[in-house]
């Protein structure tokens, strides 16, 4: 095993810019295989994060004209045992109108469950200004709703409901979710609040998960229908609610599958030709070698560590230059 690899070595060392070149090309195409690789892995789960990541993935609402759920404490205990499952929350909402002048802007009213405004949502954590819910009558309103109503921490909020209830509420804090629907037209309260200003008693509109692999929502949607069993409730997730999306990250995946396979194989057939390429040119030093005894399946170790070898530098190298550029993107090319 020795001999064969120091004469792997000699060989290489004998020709260095034939070998530099190989381990040149063939780190280029590594790098390539690398840099596109994690660049796409990163903008697929920038996507996923941003569209997906902070909203429920998996969702139970009343499939009856009565849009409320009723005992749902021991549904939410029931969805929150299921081992693939990551939070539950539970929201009490309805559309509504803010007032401001004389017009109306309409809103979606969100009463939630601390579980479903920060497990989920994550609503604390994206407060630029003011503070989270302490009590009842207390509302949290979205950065372009706070525009749109020239309206900001410690004033007060007129919401009306279909039904013609007017209730005031004092907004306690502005968040920016980096949604446009989110944060130019909910209005956030505890479920409490909710509940009351819409007269739904101790029931609730919906029941939201999020689950660990968001790629398997579909899958525990289906655990959650059979752990329900309720032919009056409606069970929904994010893929089959947005098919195109999850067409277009198949398709990313596949076409960066594809470019993985194709820089593979030809960094394989880069290495057959060089091998094959060598042992032409020392027919003369294998037949000297032959002729001092070295055995058959020695002789073949000398190219299979040349192509080793050749493999390690390269791979090491490309890695490199991957990663550098990966970085060198973030850093310059990246908004």
């Amino acid at each position: 095993m020795g001999l064969p690899l120091r004469i792997a070595v000699r060989f290489l060392k004998s020709g260095k810019g034939q070998t530099a070149l190989i381990v040149g090309g063939i780190a280029i195409a590594i790098s390539v295989q690398v840099f596109v690789g994690l660049l796409i892995d990163s903008l697929q789960a920038g996507l996923v994060e941003q569209t997906v990541g902070n909203s429920p993935q998996v969702t139970v609402r009343s499939a009856e004209e009565n849009v409320t759920i009723s005992r749902w404490e021991d549904m939410v205990m029931g969805i929150a045992s299921l081992s693939a499952v990551n939070q539950v929350g539970v929201a009490a909402s309805a559309n509504a109108f803010v007032s401001k002048g004389n017009d109306s802007v309409p809103v979606l009213f969100r009463g939630l469950s601390p579980a479903a405004a920060d497990g989920i949502y994550g609503i604390s954590e994206q407060l630029y200004e003011g503070q989270g819910i302490q009590a009842s009558g207390e509302v949290l309103i979205g950065r372009n709703l706070s525009e749109k109503l020239a309206i900001t921490v410690g004033d007060s909020l007129q919401i009306s409901t279909p039904g013609g209830t007017l209730v005031a509420y004092r907004i306690v804090g502005l968040f920016d979710l980096g949604v446009a629907a989110i944060d130019g037209g909910w209005v956030v309260a505890n479920l409490r609040t909710g509940q009351s200003l819409f007269g739904f008693g101790d029931r609730i509109t919906s029941i939201e998960v999020t689950v660990n692999d968001v790629f398997e929502a579909d899958t525990v949607a289906a655990d959650v229908v059979a752990l329900l069993n309720a032919e009056s409730l409606e069970v929904t997730n994010w893929k089959d609610d947005n098919e195109q999306l999850l067409s277009a990250l198949e398709s990313q995946s596949l076409s960066n599958n594809i470019i993985q396979g194709v820089i593979i194989i030809s960094v394989a057939i880069a290495i057959a030709s060089l091998l094959s390429v060598t042992v032409l040119q020392k027919r003369r030093q294998l037949g000297i070698l032959k002729a001092m005894g070295i055995k058959d399946r020695a002789a073949s170790l000398i190219f299979v560590f040349q192509g080793l070898l050749i493999g390690i530098m390269a791979s090491a190298l490309g890695i490199s230059l991957g990663l550098g550029l990966l970085y060198s993107f973030t850093v310059f090319a990246a908004p």
